[in-house]
């Protein structure tokens, strides 16, 4: 059974919606706005990849699919990170099928077309004396890495990311995100459309009848998220101190609220996210005296949310994989010197967020459920406790029309 959605464009969908007021059905269900939302955001805004301590040696790769394009991010002999279209140039094959791995050159499972890792195709066999080597590279995807974080756009012209490289760096170097690795990881499939999932982590109305092991140590007040609501003594007193350690901590937003970067203080003077509020990793990432520097939060749409502790950092990643499917990857980010069982316990370090994840699952699931039926009709913002979701579904809305009307 196909669920029944109107024939309007995603324009007109986007037009009706009341200011204040969650999405229609429509703009979650339609195979046509799920288009529109691939070519337009998708397909053409920088997306978060991963990080570049996960390729550190030549010839060590990462795959991800971002809507109709494949791609594969690889380092090179020089020590270059390259990202390319995971295609082969002579009938299309995937070069690389794996999520990660290792290989001396990229090479074609069909007919073993080899590329050298920047991309130059060295070998073709039985193409005749008039084929020319140089005329059949691998196709070029945009690619910047920032403290780590490596981002591709799949557009022929890629936005500007000066902006947000600055921005950025100013907050995570401090994190020495460049000196970790990788300590688990955790990729779960959500059975809702990719502006669910955001929405659903954009507000913590609903933390306090979902998330039990998250409120051990994350702070709910709205006013102290750092999106809206009057600055926090408390919010205050933590920037302050950060600060003067050498931690930029108050709230940057870019002008069109893309992504945005902030400080806040954990519940009841926790220092990490654990069931104890202690910290899960013995060592530090951060080289200041600060115990207790809450936690640094940035997001920048439509594809990543992170945070950044004392002891460790969490990357998160989302790709749409269908109207009503979204792949949602966890990093837990720990020093590279760290050691299991000797530094950290992996239970104690990921037990919060793993069922954090999964009570998020369950109520994007429902949500998209729910709002299959013929009678749902969008509700309004909490302007105490929603301002974050409506700030998401706003710069969705206004991206949206800014793109469709051109």
């Amino acid at each position: 059974m196909t669920d029944q959605v109107t024939d309007q464009t995603t324009l007109a969908l986007i037009n009706q919606r009341k200011p204040g007021h969650a999405l229609g059905r429509d703009l979650y269900l339609s195979a046509d706005v799920y288009r529109d939302d691939l070519e337009q955001i998708w397909h053409k805004e920088w997306i978060f990849a991963g990080h570049s301590f996960e390729i550190e040696q030549p010839g060590e790769y990462l795959t991800l699919q971002i809507g109709d394009f494949p791609v594969v991010i690889v380092r090179d002999s020089q020590g270059h990170i390259r990202a390319f279209h995971n295609a082969c140039r002579h009938r299309g094959s995937r070069l690389c099928a794996e999520n990660k791995g290792k290989v001396a050159k990229l090479v074609c499972p069909y007919h073993r077309w080899t590329y050298d890792l920047d991309g130059k195709l060295m070998f073709a066999a039985n193409m005749g004396e008039h084929f020319n080597n140089d005329d059949h590279g691998l196709m070029p995807v945009h690619c910047e890495v920032v403290n780590s974080y490596i981002y591709v756009c799949t557009a022929e012209q890629a936005p500007d990311f000066a902006e947000f490289r600055q921005a950025l760096s100013k907050f995570i170097t401090p994190h020495n995100l460049d000196n970790c690795k990788v300590a688990f990881e955790s990729n779960l499939i959500e059975k809702g459309n990719w502006k669910l999932v955001f929405e659903n982590n954009r507000e913590c109305y609903h933390c306090d009848s979902n998330h039990p092991e998250l409120l051990k140590s994350f702070m709910e007040n709205p006013a102290v998220a750092g999106v809206g609501g009057n600055e926090d003594p408390e919010l205050i007193e933590l920037w302050e101190r950060c600060e003067a350690a050498g931690l930029p901590s108050r709230m940057h937003m870019d002008e069109n609220g893309q992504y945005r970067m902030t400080r806040i203080p954990l519940f009841n003077n926790s220092v990490s996210y654990t069931m104890d509020g202690k910290p899960a990793v013995n060592s530090r990432l951060d080289n200041t005296d600060e115990q207790n520097i809450g936690a640094l939060l940035y997001f920048n749409y439509p594809s990543t949310w992170n945070h950044f502790l004392g002891d460790h950092a969490l990357s998160f990643r989302i790709l749409p994989l269908g109207p009503g499917e979204t792949l949602v990857t966890t990093k837990w980010l720990v020093h590279k010197d760290s050691q299991v069982d000797r530094d950290y316990d992996l239970d104690t370090l990921t037990k919060v967020w793993l069922a954090t994840n999964d009570q998020d699952r369950q109520l994007v699931e429902e949500t998209f459920r729910g709002l299959r039926s013929p009678s749902y009709v969008p509700g309004p913002f909490s302007e105490i406790a929603e301002n974050g979701v409506c700030q998401f579904v706003d710069w969705y809305c206004d991206t949206m029309k800014s793109k469709l009307s051109r």
